[in-house]
């Protein structure tokens, strides 16, 4: 094969059609090449990572606990423990305490 490709040539590989000495298009042949090697799976509900959150809470220091859930869109348990916290702080609690973090299906 030569280096130098005329410029039909390099269009030809480039966007799969050449020109005739018309002037018009012709389609080239298709090859498996081109076809994406990937199947098409069906559409389905998009995959969400979702984390469960178990907090046991209070607002003052050794007093009744209160358990508060908090569901975050992340896969990281550190994110998730944060984001968890920083909820149950808007709601005016103080002390916390780490009871799970679970994965849960949507």
């Amino acid at each position: 094969m030569s280096d130098v490709l005329s410029e039909q040539e390099m269009r030809a590989a480039l966007f799969g059609t050449a020109i005739n000495s018309v002037g018009k298009p012709d389609r080239l042949p298709e090859s498996k090449s081109q076809l994406s090697p990937f199947p098409q799976a069906p559409s389905s509900k998009p995959l969400v990572s979702r984390l469960r959150v178990t907090l046991h809470v209070t607002k003052v220091y050794e007093g009744a606990q209160e358990l508060f859930v908090h569901d975050v869109n992340t896969l990281s348990s550190l994110v998730a423990e944060a984001e968890a916290k920083a909820a149950a702080k808007k709601k005016k609690f103080r002390y916390f305490e780490l009871v799970s973090i679970k994965p849960v299906q949507v």
